[in-house]
Protein backbone atom coordinates (compact mmCIF):
# COMPACT_ATOMS: atom_id res chain seq x y z
CA UNK A 1 0.00 0.00 0.00
CA UNK A 2 2.46 2.82 -1.31
CA UNK A 3 1.84 5.80 -2.28
CA UNK A 4 2.57 5.97 -5.76
CA UNK A 5 3.25 2.77 -7.88
CA UNK A 6 6.68 2.97 -8.06
CA UNK A 7 7.17 2.80 -4.48
CA UNK A 8 7.66 -0.20 -3.15
CA UNK A 9 8.55 0.08 0.68
CA UNK A 10 9.80 2.02 3.63
CA UNK A 11 8.24 5.41 4.67
CA UNK A 12 5.60 4.65 2.52
CA UNK A 13 3.56 1.86 3.64
CA UNK A 14 3.39 3.21 7.20
CA UNK A 15 1.30 6.40 6.08
CA UNK A 16 -2.36 6.29 4.41
CA UNK A 17 -2.60 8.69 1.66
CA UNK A 18 -7.23 9.90 1.46
CA UNK A 19 -6.21 10.82 -2.39
CA UNK A 20 -5.46 7.79 -3.75
CA UNK A 21 -8.58 5.86 -4.14
CA UNK A 22 -7.13 2.47 -3.97
CA UNK A 23 -5.27 3.12 -0.81
CA UNK A 24 -8.29 3.85 0.71
CA UNK A 25 -9.86 1.03 -0.74
CA UNK A 26 -7.12 -1.37 0.87
CA UNK A 27 -6.14 0.31 3.86
CA UNK A 28 -10.16 0.16 5.23
CA UNK A 29 -10.33 -3.59 4.07
CA UNK A 30 -7.33 -4.45 5.88
CA UNK A 31 -8.58 -2.22 9.25
CA UNK A 32 -12.25 -4.53 8.41
CA UNK A 33 -13.73 -0.71 8.28
CA UNK A 34 -15.99 1.46 5.64
CA UNK A 35 -13.89 3.99 3.62
CA UNK A 36 -15.88 6.57 5.36
CA UNK A 37 -14.92 5.37 8.87
CA UNK A 38 -10.80 5.21 7.77
CA UNK A 39 -11.16 8.47 6.25
CA UNK A 40 -12.34 9.69 9.80
CA UNK A 41 -9.61 8.17 11.93
CA UNK A 42 -7.01 9.68 9.76
CA UNK A 43 -9.12 13.08 10.57
CA UNK A 44 -8.67 12.28 14.00
CA UNK A 45 -4.95 10.98 14.70
CA UNK A 46 -3.03 11.63 11.28
CA UNK A 47 -2.34 9.51 8.29
CA UNK A 48 0.46 7.57 10.49
CA UNK A 49 -1.46 3.70 9.54
CA UNK A 50 0.16 2.93 13.23
CA UNK A 51 -2.12 5.31 14.68
CA UNK A 52 -5.49 4.57 12.52
CA UNK A 53 -5.23 1.08 13.21
CA UNK A 54 -4.72 1.78 17.41
CA UNK A 55 -7.60 4.08 17.20
CA UNK A 56 -9.50 2.36 15.16
CA UNK A 57 -9.06 -0.88 17.16
CA UNK A 58 -9.56 1.27 20.63
CA UNK A 59 -13.58 2.58 18.99
CA UNK A 60 -14.47 -1.02 18.13
CA UNK A 61 -13.95 -1.96 21.91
Amino acid sequence: MSDGKSKSGGQDRKRINLNEDYEVRDWAEKFGVTQEELRQAVGRVGDRAEEVERHLKGAKA
